[in-house]
C-alpha cells in the first residue's frame, strides 16, 4: 500500500467561489458559486482535507468529482486529475476543500465516479456510481475514517467501496501511512493562511483570491502541501487613477509657469502657444477618462482581456493577478513564491499600425533633430532663479533710492545702516543669480543661433528667426552677450564696492570736519584762514554728498538691470524649453498618451510585486539592506512574438519597461490599519515619481533607521522576452528578431551591473557567489540565439529569485501562454527547490494546467475555462508549454 502512495501524487483542490462547470451526460447540474464570496484572506474558513479510496470493478480510467449538496444548492467543488488504477485494483484521490458561508457542516458532500474512455472527448463520460456524506459527520466521528458503499444512479445496485478518511498531515516516515498523520502542518498552513495572509498589509494589495491544493511526493517520498493561490489586487485601478490627477496637477501647473513668463518676442510666444496647447489637449483627455474610470464600481479590481482596447480602460492593466504559491513540507513552515502575471503594457487603443512606443519615437526624433533638453532639476533651478530675480531686483533699487534719501540728512550713522543692508540684498542677489546655469543657457542659445530658420506654431505664426534673434535672443550677438555675462558680475561688484568707498571718505570727511577747532578757538590761537585747505560748509552740504553718490547708484542700479535682463532671457529660455521637451518634443499628443498608458499599466504591476516581496521580508534584515544598498530587481518576462502586432506590443513594452527606471519607492508609517490608509500613494512628476508604501507602526518602527527617515528606494527593471508561438516560428524563418535579441542582451547587461553592485555590498549575501554561474550561462544562451530559446527566460528568472527580485510575466492578454509559463516555473521550483520528484513532475504540471487556478483565469476572461489553444498551433510550441489534452480548444 505504502509503494503504492508513494508513486502516487495525490492532486488536492481548494473549493474556488469563482465559477463552476456544468457537466456533460450526467443530470447533475453545478450552477456558479457567487462572485461577491471569494476564499482566502477575505473570507472566515477552515480547511477540510478529504480522501477517497475507491474500490470498483473496472479497468479503464476514471475521474473523481466531489460536490456539496444541499437543500437548495448542488456545487462542484472540485475534480481530482483523471486517476488510473493501482495494482490492487483501486483508485485513490485526495481533495481540500474549505467550510465558510457556503458550505456549512450540515451540508452534505457527495462523490461521483466517471469513467473516461476517451479524454479528449466529454461525449463518452458516463457516471460509474455515487455515495454521499455528512460533513457534520465525518467532522464528529472518532474514528479517521469511514466506509460508504457507491451505488448505481438509481441507487439500486452497490458497484463498489469508497473510503472517506480526514488527512492529518505531519513528517511521514517509511513505516506511516497519510491516514496516520498528526495535525502538525495542516495547522501550521491555516495558521498561515489565516494569521499572515488576512493581515490588513495583504489586504491592501490582494482581493479576490482563488485558491487551489495540491499534495506531491518528493524524491525521498515525503509529502509537500503546496497551495497555489491567484489574487486580483486593488492597485490595478487605485494607481492608475492616482496617475492621471499627477499628469494633471502637472500639465497645470506647468501651463500657469509659462504664461506667467510675462510679455515674450514672437518666436518665445509661439513656443509658449505651442506648450499650453499640448497641455491643455492632455489635461482635457486625462480628465474625460478619469471622469470615466469614477463611473465605475469602486469595488473594481480587474480588467478582462476582452476589454484590453477600450479607451476608458487605457490606462489600466489587463488581466493583472498575483500568481503566489506556498510550499510546506515535512516539519518546515510554508515558502512563498511570487509572480506577477498581466497583459503585455501596451496600448491596445490606439492599435499597432505604425508600431509601437519605441519605432514611434525613433521617428519622431529623426523628424525633430531635437537636442537634449534641460534636466527636471535646471528647470526647476531656473524657475527659482527667475523668482529670486523678481524679488530681489526690487529689494536692491529701493535701498540704493534709500541711500540716496538719507544722504540728504548728511547723518554718517544713518548711512551707513542703509549702505549695510544694501551690501547683505546685492551679495544676496549676486550669489542667487551667479549661476552657472545662466552660462549654459547662454551658450545653447548661441550655438542654436547659427543658422536662420523659420517655425510653424500652433498659433498660426511663422516666425523667420535670424540668426540674431533665434530663440527670441535681441539683435546684438548672444555670443557677446555670453561673454558680457561675468563682466556684469564684477561691474556688479566694483559699483557696490565704489558706492562704500564714498561713503566711507564722505564719513571721514565728516569726522575730520567735527575734529576741527571752532573759528572762535583759530582767532584766538593766531591760526590763520589760509591754513584750511577747504571750506567747512562744503563738507556738511548734504547736496554734496548726495551729488557725489548719485552717479554711483545709478551705475549700481544699470549693473543690475543688466545681469537680471541677461538672467531672465536665459532662465526664460530654460523654462520654455523644458516646458517644450515635457510637451511638443515629446511627441504628438497620441505618442504622450501611449507613455502615460503604458507606464501606468506596468506601474500597477511592479507596485503589486514590491508591495509582496517588502511584506514577506519585513523581518529579513539583509533583504532590508539590499533595498538601501542597490534597490529593487524588477524582471519582466515576455512571451511575445516578433510578428504582426505582438511585435508593437513589445515595442511598447521596451519603452514601458525603460521607464519605470525613473520610479522609487519610499517607506511611510500608516496613520492606521484600515485599508485606506495602507494604500500606496503617487507622489512627484513624470520621470520623478515616488510611490510611497504605508505600513502599520509595529512593523514601520522595525525597520532600519535610513528607511524610516524616508531613504528612496530606486528599481531596476530588466525585460526578456522568447516568442514561443506559431507567429514567432514565421519571425525567425522569414521575418526579423533583432528586437527581441537587442531586448535581452541590453536585459542582461544592467542585470549584470546590478548583480555586481549587489556582490559589491553584500559580499556575504546566501548564494551571492553562485550568481556568476547563472549570468554567464544567462551570457551564453542569450550569444547562442537558438530559436524558441527558452532557457533565457528560466536563468533570468533564477537570477531574480536569487536576488529576492520581483518577478513579472506577460503574453498578449496573461491568459494563455502566461499559464504556461507561471505552471511550468512553480514546478520547476519544486523539482529544484522541493525535491519534487522526477516521475511527478510532468504529472503535476498536468495538474495544474487542467485543474489549476490558471483555468478559472482563463474563465474570468473568456467565460471558458479552456486555453485558447488549437493541436496545430501547439505543434510550434516548445514541449514544455503545451497544455495538457482536454484543456484547450
Amino acid at each position: 500500500m505504502n509503494s503504492l502512495r508513494r508513486g502516487f501524487a495525490n492532486l488536492q483542490t481548494l473549493m474556488d467561489s469563482r465559477a463552476s462547470r456544468s457537466e456533460q451526460n450526467n443530470n447533475l447540474e453545478t450552477p456558479a458559486a457567487d462572485r461577491g464570496a471569494p476564499t482566502g484572506p477575505n473570507s472566515s474558513q477552515q480547511l477540510l482535507h478529504v480522501e477517497c479510496q475507491v474500490a470498483v470493478a473496472v479497468t479503464t480510467k476514471v475521474k473523481i468529482h466531489v460536490s456539496t449538496v444541499d437543500p437548495y444548492d448542488v456545487r462542484k467543488l472540485c475534480s481530482t486529475q483523471i486517476v488510473k488504477r493501482s495494482e490492487d485494483g483501486e483508485y485513490r484521490a485526495s481533495v481540500c476543500c474549505s467550510i465558510d458561508s457556503k458550505l456549512q457542516r450540515h451540508s452534505r458532500m457527495e462523490v461521483r465516479l466517471y469513467r473516461e474512455d476517451d479524454l479528449r472527448s466529454h461525449s463518452s463520460r458516463s457516471c460509474l456510481g455515487f455515495t454521499s456524506f455528512s460533513i457534520r459527520d465525518l467532522l464528529r466521528s472518532k474514528e479517521p475514517c469511514c466506509s460508504l458503499k457507491l451505488r448505481t444512479m438509481d441507487g439500486v445496485n452497490e458497484v463498489g467501496d469508497v473510503t472517506v478518511s480526514r488527512l492529518q498531515l505531519e513528517e511521514e516516515t517509511e513505516d506511516k501511512c497519510p491516514e496516520n498523520k498528526s495535525a502538525v502542518l495542516c495547522d501550521a498552513l491555516h495558521g498561515s493562511v489565516q494569521d499572515k495572509e488576512n493581515s490588513p498589509m495583504m489586504r491592501a494589495a490582494l482581493c479576490s483570491q482563488v485558491c487551489k491544493l495540491y499534495r506531491f511526493q518528493t524524491e525521498d517520498h515525503r509529502w509537500l502541501l503546496v497551495r497555489e493561490q491567484m489574487s486580483e489586487t486593488p492597485l490595478s485601478f487605485s494607481l492608475p487613477k492616482q496617475l492621471l490627477s499627477a499628469l494633471i496637477r502637472e500639465h497645470t501647473d506647468r501651463v500657469a509657469e509659462v504664461k506667467a513668463l510675462g510679455d515674450l518676442s514672437p518666436h518665445w510666444d509661439g513656443l509658449r502657444h505651442d506648450a499650453v496647447t499640448h497641455s491643455l489637449q492632455l489635461i482635457g483627455c486625462y480628465q474625460q477618462t478619469q471622469a470615466e474610470l469614477h463611473c465605475l464600481s469602486t469595488a473594481s479590481c480587474f480588467k478582462a482581456s476582452s476589454s484590453k482596447s477600450d479607451r476608458h480602460l487605457q490606462f489600466i492593466p489587463t488581466n493583472l493577478h498575483s500568481q503566489r504559491m506556498e510550499v510546506t513540507g515535512p516539519g518546515s513552515s510554508g515558502v512563498w513564491y511570487e509572480v506577477i502575471t498581466f497583459g503585455a503594457p501596451a496600448d491596445h487603443h490606439q492599435a499597432f499600425k505604425h508600431g509601437g512606443l519605441k519605432r514611434l519615437l525613433i521617428k519622431h526624433t529623426d523628424h525633430t533633430h531635437s537636442s537634449a533638453p534641460f534636466s527636471r532639476d535646471e528647470s526647476c533651478r531656473a524657475k527659482r532663479l527667475l523668482a529670486a530675480a523678481a524679488q530681489l531686483q526690487p529689494l536692491v533699487f529701493g535701498l540704493a533710492e534709500q541711500l540716496l534719501s538719507v544722504s540728504m540728512e548728511a547723518d554718517p550713522n544713518r548711512l551707513q545702516d542703509v549702505l549695510d543692508d544694501l551690501r547683505e540684498q546685492t551679495s544676496l542677489f549676486i550669489q542667487a543669480l551667479n549661476d552657472d546655469l545662466v552660462k549654459v543657457a547662454l551658450q545653447d542659445m548661441n550655438s542654436r543661433a547659427g543658422s536662420g530658420s523659420s517655425h510653424l506654431h500652433g498659433n498660426g505664426l511663422l516666425c523667420e528667426v535670424s540668426p540674431g534673434d533665434q530663440e527670441g535672443a535681441p539683435q546684438d550677438d548672444t555670443q557677446n552677450r555670453e561673454e558680457e555675462w561675468d563682466r556684469t558680475w564684477v561691474n556688479v561688484g566694483k559699483s557696490l564696492d565704489c558706492i562704500t568707498a564714498m561713503v566711507e571718505r564722505l564719513q571721514e570727511r565728516q569726522r575730520h570736519l567735527q575734529e576741527q577747532p571752532s573759528p572762535e578757538q583759530q582767532e584766538s590761537s593766531g591760526e590763520t584762514k589760509s591754513q584750511h585747505t577747504a571750506s567747512p560748509s562744503s563738507f556738511s552740504s548734504s547736496s554734496s554728498w548726495q551729488e557725489q553718490l548719485l552717479p554711483l547708484v545709478v551705475t549700481l542700479r544699470d549693473c543690475v538691470r543688466e545681469a537680471v535682463t541677461t538672467a531672465r532671457a536665459a532662465m526664460t529660455f530654460v523654462v520654455l524649453q523644458g516646458a517644450v521637451a515635457a510637451t511638443v518634443a515629446r511627441g504628438p499628443t497620441q505618442i504622450v498618451q501611449r507613455r502615460h498608458a503604458v507606464f501606468s499599466q506596468g506601474l500597477s504591476a511592479i507596485v503589486c510585486g514590491f508591495m509582496l516581496k517588502l511584506f514577506g521580508g519585513l523581518e529579513d534584515p539583509e533583504f532590508l539592506q539590499q533595498l538601501l544598498s542597490v534597490g529593487i530587481l524588477a524582471q519582466f518576462e515576455g512571451l511575445l512574438s516578433t510578428y504582426g502586432e505582438e511585435l508593437g506590443m513589445l515595442e511598447d513594452m521596451e519603452v514601458g519597461v525603460a521607464d519605470l527606471s525613473s520610479l522609487a519607492f519610499a517607506i511611510t508609517e500608516a496613520q492606521s490599519e484600515r485599508p485606506d490608509d495602507l494604500q500606496p500613494t503617487l507622489t512627484g512628476a513624470w520621470g520623478d515619481f515616488v510611490v510611497e508604501v504605508p505600513l502599520p507602526s509595529e512593523s514601520f518602527r522595525s525597520l532600519p533607521e535610513e528607511l524610516k527617515a524616508g531613504r528612496l528606494i530606486r528599481v531596476e527593471p530588466v525585460l526578456f522576452n522568447i516568442g514561443i508561438n506559431q507567429h514567432q516560428s514565421l519571425a525567425e524563418r522569414f521575418g526579423d528578431s533583432s528586437l527581441q535579441e537587442r531586448v535581452n542582451q541590453q536585459s542582461c547587461e544592467r542585470l549584470r551591473v546590478y548583480c555586481n553592485k549587489l556582490r559589491e555590498k553584500l559580499p556575504n549575501m546566501a548564494g551571492i557567489q553562485s550568481l556568476l554561474d547563472l549570468l554567464s550561462s544567462l551570457d551564453r544562451s542569450i550569444e547562442a540565439k537558438k530559436r524558441k530559446n527558452v532557457e533565457v527566460l528560466w536563468l533570468a528568472a533564477s537570477v531574480c529569485r536569487k536576488v529576492n527580485g520581483v518577478r513579472l510575466t506577460s503574453c498578449k492578454s496573461a491568459k494563455d501562454r502566461t499559464a504556461m509559463s507561471v505552471t511550468l516555473e512553480q514546478c520547476m521550483i519544486l523539482r529544484e527547490q522541493h525535491t519534487l520528484s522526477q516521475q511527478q513532475f510532468s504529472s503535476a504540471l498536468d495538474n495544474m494546467r487542467r485543474d489549476g487556478c490558471r483555468t478559472e483565469n482563463v474563465q474570468k476572461n473568456i467565460g471558458t475555462r479552456k486555453f485558447a489553444f488549437s493541436s496545430v498551433q501547439l505543434l510550434t510550441f516548445p514541449k514544455l508549454y503545451r497544455p495538457p489534452d482536454g484543456s484547450y480548444g
